[in-house]
């Protein structure tokens, strides 16, 4: 079935892109459940990521083709169909095909301080670029969905906090129950103050800029010479500045803490940030409540693979720890109360 799917694509890439591939190599790395990857290698022995997606919006490709035109760093530009459309349609997913620049993740470093300089100076760069009329009808507010993020966050809750006999006796379902009661009072403190918040982001002062809406390390390839590559912008959004750099000041990855350090070499390649510490907190909150609900709902899915849920567990693990993102925006939350 996969290599099915594999010769497919394939075929569509040589008939809708005029690009006939000699090897296509699946790429297994990243969240995305909606979505396929492939390490694919022309005739011409160049080589491609050829993607089908399946979340996010199309909005993506726009905006890495139109971010490439403006000269902005670290952007591969996707290539074109025969007639001229960014991606084609294949069963329902988009099928495109982008220039594959690096095989070295910055999950897998080792990052330079030259690398951490040049993440700052492409953020910069993308928030600078004009935001044109077709990317403001085609990209959507970042942080809008919270009120589905919160939903999701109490369904969580009360399936965890009254689960089901035969849930209960999956292991995973056990644990995690126990996880979400263990930090059920900062959870309810958290959906509370992102609704409570919501209003006043609307009305705080700042301008929206084209933002990645998850530029973690995950999404970052390491060039030579320190140069850095962001990809995967299946989740582009027109926000404020802080929906990037939360991932910098706010910290995201359990398992890949930034150091006071390496901020300070993104913010030199960045330049000047006045960021706006609630704006910061209340797109760290959303995001902490986001993660935390989404792999849940994959870690206690009694159909899904073994490994998959597995993963996702360790992942909600991470969460809640010390330097998780749920502890993190915790404290963000209570550093503004103090501010006060």
């Amino acid at each position: 079935m996969v290599q099915d799917v594999a010769r497919q694509v394939a075929e569509q890439v040589r008939t809708g892109f005029g690009l006939r591939l000699s090897s296509m190599e699946r790429v297994t790395h990243g969240a995305d459940q909606h979505a396929r990857l492939w390490l694919a290698q022309a005739a011409d022995g160049n080589r491609y990521a050829v993607k089908l997606s399946g979340g996010g919006t199309p909005a993506g490709l726009v905006v890495t083709a139109y971010l490439a035109e403006q000269g902005v760093p670290g952007i591969a530009a996707p290539l074109r169909a025969v007639d001229g459309r960014l991606s084609l349609d294949h069963h329902g997913r988009r099928l495109s095909v982008v220039p594959w620049v690096s095989d070295q993740r910055a999950l897998d470093g080792p990052m330079t301080g030259a690398h951490w300089r040049a993440y700052g100076e492409v953020l910069a760069a993308v928030h600078a670029a004009p935001v044109t009329d077709e990317l403001s009808r085609l990209l959507p507010a970042g942080g809008a969905a919270y009120p589905s993020i919160v939903g999701a966050t109490r369904a969580m809750a009360a399936r965890l906090r009254d689960p089901d006999p035969a849930d209960l006796a999956d292991p995973l379902v056990a644990e995690l129950a126990g996880v979400w009661s263990a930090v059920a009072d900062r959870l309810g403190t958290l959906t509370r103050e992102v609704e409570r918040r919501a209003v006043e982001q609307r009305d705080r002062r700042g301008s929206n800029v084209v933002c990645h809406g998850d530029p973690h390390l995950g999404n970052l390839l390491l060039g030579a010479d320190g140069r850095v590559w962001l990809i995967d912008w299946d989740d582009a959004v027109l926000a404020p500045p802080e929906c990037d750099l939360m991932f910098v000041l706010g910290g995201v990855l359990a398992f890949a803490p930034i150091t006071a350090g390496q901020q300070r070499a993104v913010l030199a390649g960045y330049g000047t940030a006045d960021v706006d510490a609630v704006r910061l907190a209340w797109f760290l909150t959303v995001r902490a409540l986001d993660d935390l609900s989404d792999w849940t709902r994959q870690a206690v899915d009694l159909d899904a693979e073994a490994a998959d849920r597995s993963r996702a567990a360790r992942i909600v693990r991470g969460l809640v720890s010390p330097v998780g993102l749920v502890t993190l925006a915790d404290a963000a939350l209570r550093d503004l109360d103090g501010q006060r």
